[in-house]
């Protein structure tokens, strides 16, 4: 058995990730259990976004391998600086970016892998969550697009070369300095030019509670994928059941959830030095975000260097 200790209960707003996902995963996956001491092999990490880097930092220095809450750290640097530090010291961090694991897109990647659309030249995609509590101003972006980005890079294999974005600005807050601040509107749009001349298109954000999708949940999550030799759509939120009991509507996934995909990649990563998902990918999707909120603020595209 893995020995992992939880480290924090903390996330963007009112996110308990660590109490209603890491923790109810960990004990039900056959590899892991929790302990309450030092003397664990794995750390998962959920603090307050403007510690979590330094929270990460001391566990990889205590030669701990990390499983963290999304977003990895509060800036790309810092995303960076994680990866070398866990280079150095041989140990695996794993970003909570498990939507990318879901069934449909693994074989979604599988496909454009084996080439069945031919050469790929535009992806779209929707990435929509109905009801819950929004970000604190200026995070929403960060909170929700990373996912959607993380999961276009990966089924492109391709970096971003420049962001085109906009979004509606929200009310100024006592950190604004008196101007609006960008990302947190309903729906954000993200312009991505890729290398080789793909592009991809991302629409998310947050809309109003829906009756049949649980506070927080995803409404829509989907995504077509053109070539040159066809057509591929998925529907990320497959496979699943839709339950309808006395108190709950609802999709429910019929086998196990994307967070247990986390821990098996996890798993394996501690086993064999070496994890499928990592802070680079972390730092890739974060440089993203990043250059889409200069985007909406500065009103046009920012180029990015093409960062595998």
């Amino acid at each position: 058995m893995i020995r992992v200790r939880l480290v924090g209960n903390a996330g963007i707003g009112t996110q308990d990730h660590q109490r209603d996902m890491y923790r109810p995963a960990f004990e039900r996956h056959p590899e892991f259990t929790v302990v309450e001491d030092d003397d664990a092999e794995v750390a998962a990490v959920a603090v307050a976004l403007e510690e979590r880097a330094d929270a990460i930092e001391r566990e990889i220095k205590a030669g701990r391998h990390v499983l963290a809450d999304k977003p990895l750290a509060a800036t790309a640097a810092e995303c960076e600086r994680i990866a070398q530090l866990a280079e150095e010291h041989g140990v695996v961090v794993v970003p909570a970016h498990h939507q990318r694991l879901g069934g449909a897109l693994r074989s979604a990647k599988a496909a454009i892998r084996a080439g069945r659309v031919g050469l790929p030249w535009n992806v779209q995609c929707d990435f929509i969550v109905a009801g819950g509590d929004p970000a604190p101003s200026g995070l929403e972006l960060l909170n929700l697009g990373l996912y959607p980005i993380d999961i276009v890079c990966d089924l492109l294999g391709l970096a971003v070369t420049r962001v085109q974005a906009t979004g509606r600005p929200v009310w100024p807050d006592a950190h604004s300095q008196g101007r609006p601040r960008p990302g947190a509107g309903p729906l954000d749009t993200l312009l991505l030019d890729h290398e080789h001349g793909v592009t991809s298109t991302i629409v998310c954000g947050r809309v109003p509670a829906l009756r049949d999708v649980p506070p927080g949940g995803l409404a829509l999550h989907r995504y077509r994928i053109s070539g040159s030799h066809g057509v591929l759509v998925v529907d990320a939120t497959r496979p699943a059941l839709q339950v309808r009991t006395a108190d709950r509507a609802g999709p429910a996934w019929t086998g196990s959830g994307t967070v247990d995909a986390l821990l098996d990649v996890l798993a394996a990563g501690v086993r064999t030095g070496r994890a499928e998902l990592g802070p680079r990918d972390a730092a890739r999707a974060q440089r993203v975000v990043e250059a889409a909120l200069q985007s909406m603020t500065e009103g046009r595209g920012v180029m990015l260097d093409a960062v595998r």
